[in-house]
């Protein structure tokens, strides 16, 4: 059910100031099945897409609906399009986070990476984003996300990923959500110090171009030097920075995490570490509020 304006500036001011973190819930068809794996599910546990599809729901709602997954310690969660059309407990999942949880629901529009050129990849043409903002206002959404992957110190594909990233967010701004604009650094790249440096100029070009009114989020690769987003994070056009795990394990990724204290944590792979579909309920709930107090405590 799409919000009144006294919800969503409760949700915006939630995002923008709230303490903890939010939650990467968005694994999309090309990462699954591996997100499947790690939980326990292997591939001869379904024949098709749907089946795949249902066996991630179920790890989701699973996660959602756990005693610890709530807006004491979450203010955000980014869910995958078949997430968001489909139900938690029998309520439509954006209207579940927000109304029983506390947690400010956002979705991930991207379709997936280009090719790599100069370096980088730039996202898959998105032709039917219009419909899909439309469909995510009416059950209740709130902002979105998109990735791209910078993988070496390329100033030209540098320039054309965060290009196309807030031509995309001008965009979503239209559809009245906040967008989530996240041009992950390759945690492996032999650059990754250099092509941060780049970025962060390349952001702030591009920020100091937006309208007063067009604010967004980033989402960022935690930087080698710790701190080197803080004049991001302080821009009058930006609501949050939030940081990707990018690869790192849940230990390394808070440790690191800790030193940026202008950043708050938006993991996927970090949140879910260490839980398996066999688990009891008991036993699932103690290792994911460990997780969650761990990744909380590193962003606040």
């Amino acid at each position: 059910m799409a919000q009144d304006s006294s919800t969503r500036q409760e949700q915006f001011d939630r995002i923008a100031t709230g303490k903890g973190f939010i939650a990467a819930l968005d694994q999309s068809g090309g990462s699954t099945p591996k997100a499947l794996r790690l939980y326990g599910v292997n591939e001869d546990a379904y024949s098709n897409d749907d089946e795949m599809y249902g066996e991630i729901h179920k790890m989701r709602s699973r996660i959602v609906t756990a005693q610890d997954f709530t807006g004491d310690k979450i203010i955000g969660a980014i869910l995958f399009e078949k997430t968001m059309d489909a139900d938690i407990e029998g309520t439509p999942s954006a209207t579940y986070l927000w109304d029983t949880c506390g947690v400010v629901p956002f979705l991930k529009v991207d379709k997936g990476l280009a090719d790599e050129a100069d370096g980088a990849q730039v996202m898959k043409p998105m032709p039917d984003l219009d419909a899909l903002l439309a469909r995510a206002g009416a059950k209740g959404i709130f902002g979105t996300k998109m990735r791209s992957v910078i993988k070496e110190a390329n100033a030209k594909g540098i320039k054309a990923v965060v290009a196309q990233q807030f031509e995309i967010g001008r965009q979503i701004v239209a559809a009245g959500l906040v967008p989530i604009i996240e041009p992950e650094v390759d945690i492996h790249s032999a650059t990754k110090a250099e092509a941060e440096n780049l970025l962060r100029d390349e952001l702030l070009d591009a920020l100091n171009a937006l309208p007063a009114d067009c604010k967004v989020a980033l989402k960022l690769t935690i930087p080698n030097r710790a701190g080197l987003y803080d004049g991001l994070a302080d821009h009058p056009n930006v609501v949050r920075v939030v940081a990707l795990s990018g690869g790192y394990s849940t230990e390394v990724a808070c440790r690191l995490l800790s030193q940026n204290e202008n950043m708050i944590a938006s993991f996927s792979r970090a949140l879910t570490e260490g839980l398996n579909a066999q688990m009891s309920d008991e036993a699932f709930n103690a290792a994911l509020g460990a997780n969650i107090t761990q990744i909380y405590t590193a962003s606040v």
